[in-house]
């Protein structure tokens, strides 16, 4: 089974800090590339090693990326 999650990756020092909001798990790497492909390892064991319980508990099928409007200053 197949399923598409979201991943956020924002710089930070040298490297790159990965997450998934519908399940709050977060990884790393040197590279876009690395901390994605690290997520998505993560993400992977998680299914793999998670009870049936924890995968329902932490998995929030409502995740919603925007943008908002704020004033500064």
């Amino acid at each position: 089974m197949i399923k598409f999650l979201t991943a956020l990756i924002e710089k930070e020092g040298d490297g790159y800090v990965s997450l998934c909001p519908e399940l709050d798990i977060a990884s790393q790497g040197g590279t876009i590339e690395e901390a994605k492909s690290n997520l998505q390892e993560a993400l992977e064991l998680f299914f793999e090693c998670a009870s049936p319980e924890e995968k329902k508990r932490r998995l929030h099928n409502e995740v919603y990326v925007t943008n908002v409007q704020v004033a500064v200053g």
